[in-house]
C-alpha cells in the first residue's frame, strides 16, 4: 500500500537551497539547468516543523549523544559523576562496537565521529540500565554483560518493556536509521522523498548589496560591507512516497505484513502532519532577507498497491513561462495532468484513488477539493484498504 504526494510550489525570489559554494543547488533535467531543493534539505524542514506538531516523542540526530543526553540524566538519577561516565562510556562503546571505527566515541568527550539518530525512548532505556547496574558492586561488569545478553534488535526490547513511541523518534519512524550496532535497530525508511526541481529552465541573478555603517563620518565615503548572493525564482514540483505497511510497522513494532490489524488513528495523524509539511512548510536559506514563504498551489495524491511512480517527466520538456501567455503554474498544472493522462492510456489506470486540491483549474475528470478534505479522503481510503 502506498500513498504518493505530488506538489507545485512556487517561490519569489529566493535561495532555497545551497551547495557547497554558497549558489543555488542545480539539476540537469531534459539536458536543461532547473533548479533544485534537495530531499535532505526538505526532510530537515519538515521535522522541524512536525516536532512541534506532534506528541509523539521526537529523536536527536547528533554526535553528542552519549555526553550531552544520556549523561546529564544518569548524573540527575543520583549517580556520582565520575562513575557515571565510566558507566556511559562502556554502554556507548559497547552500542557502537558493531558500527566500526568511523562511529567509535572518544573517552574524554563522548562524542562519536559521525551524527547518529538517537530517540526518546532511547534514551529512557540506556539511562535506566545504568541506573540498574550501578547498584551492583562490579557495575561496569555488570551492564557490559547485560549488554552483551541483550544482543537483538532495541525496538524489541523497548516493547517488553512496554515503551510505545518509535525507538528512535517519529525521525526516524518516517525517514529510516542506518546503523550497523547489533544493539541499536536498523529502521528503514518507509518514506522516499524526490528532490524538488523547477518545472522550466533555471532563471538566477546575482543579486549584490552592501551595508552602510551608521556611524561613518561625511568625509568617509564607501560601503561598510558589500557582497552578493545567487538569487532565483520558479516553480518547484515535489514527490514524495510514503510506504504504509512499513511505517504502521516502524510505529507500532508490528510485522509489516500485519499493519492492517494496527490500531490507524496515530499512522493516520503523523501522515496528515507530513502531508502538510510539504504542502506548507518552506525550506531556505537566507530567511531574513528574502522571506521565501509559499505554500503549494496544486497538490495531488494517489493511493494504491502498485508500483509508484513519479511525474517528474512530466516537465522533461520544460515550459516556457510567458511563450503562451499563460499563467506559468497553469502551464505546469497541465503538463502534470497531461504527463498522468498519457501514463493512463499506456498503462491503464493504476491508482485505486485520486484526489487533487488545487487553486487552478485541474484539466482532468478529478474534482479538486480543498487540501484537508482530500488529505481526509485519502487517509480514510488506506485506513479502509486496510482494514
Amino acid at each position: 500500500m502506498f500513498l504518493q504526494v505530488h506538489y507545485l510550489t512556487s517561490y519569489h525570489a529566493s535561495l532555497l537551497n545551497r551547495d557547497d559554494a554558497g549558489l543555488a543547488k542545480r539539476i540537469t533535467f531534459g539536458g536543461v539547468p532547473r533548479l533544485r531543493v534537495s530531499s535532505q534539505s526538505q526532510k530537515r524542514h519538515w521535522r522541524e516543523w512536525m516536532t512541534a506538531h506532534t506528541e509523539l516523542s521526537s529523536g536527536w540526530r547528533t554526535r553528542n549523544f552519549f555526553g550531552r543526553i544520556l549523561l546529564p540524566r544518569v548524573i540527575n538519577s543520583g549517580i556520582e559523576s565520575d562513575q557515571a561516565h565510566r558507566l556511559v562510556y562502556v554502554l556507548a562503546t559497547k552500542v557502537l562496537h558493531a558500527a566500526g571505527d568511523n562511529t567509535a566515541v572518544a573517552a574524554d568527550t563522548l562524542m562519536m565521529k559521525q551524527p547518529v539518530l538517537f530517540g526518546e525512548p532511547e534514551a529512557r532505556y540506556f539511562t535506566q540500565m545504568i541506573v540498574d547496574a550501578a547498584r551492583a558492586e562490579e557495575a561496569e561488569e555488570v551492564l557490559a554483560a547485560r549488554i552483551d545478553r541483550e544482543k537483538q534488535n532495541l525496538a524489541a526490547m523497548l516493547r517488553q518493556n512496554g515503551l510505545h513511541d518509535p525507538a528512535a523518534g517519529f525521525e526516524g519512524a518516517l525517514f529510516g536509521r542506518f546503523v550497523t550496532s547489533d544493539i541499536l535497530a536498523r529502521v528503514d525508511a518507509p518514506v522516499h522523498v524526490a528532490h524538488a526541481f523547477t518545472t522550466h529552465a533555471l532563471e538566477t541573478e546575482v543579486d549584490y548589496f552592501t551595508v552602510v555603517d551608521d556611524l561613518s563620518r561625511e568625509d568617509e565615503t564607501g560601503a561598510a560591507h558589500a557582497n552578493d548572493m545567487e538569487l532565483g525564482a520558479g516553480i518547484f514540483y515535489g514527490y514524495a512516497v510514503v510506504d504504509v505497511p512499513l511505517l504502521v510497522s516502524n510505529l507500532t513494532g508490528c510485522d509489516r505484513k500485519a499493519w492492517q490489524f494496527q490500531e490507524w488513528g496515530g499512522p493516520r495523524a503523523l501522515l496528515n502532519l507530513l502531508i502538510h509539511a510539504m504542502a506548507e512548510v518552506t525550506p531556505g536559506a537566507k530567511l531574513g532577507a528574502t522571506a521565501p514563504y509559499a505554500r503549494a498551489q496544486c497538490v495531488v495524491l494517489e493511493v494504491g498497491t502498485t508500483q509508484p511512480r513519479s511525474l517528474a517527466n512530466a516537465f522533461l520538456k520544460p515550459i516556457r513561462p510567458g511563450i503562451s501567455g499563460n499563467d506559468p503554474m497553469a502551464q505546469s498544472i497541465e503538463a502534470l495532468a497531461r504527463h498522468l493522462t498519457a501514463l493512463e492510456q499506456m498503462y491503464g489506470n493504476e491508482t485505486e484513488k485520486r484526489w487533487v486540491a488545487s487553486m487552478l483549474p485541474w484539466p482532468r475528470d478529478e474534482r479538486p477539493v480543498p487540501l484537508q478534505q482530500a488529505v481526509d479522503a485519502a487517509l480514510a481510503a488506506i485506513g479502509g484498504l486496510g482494514a
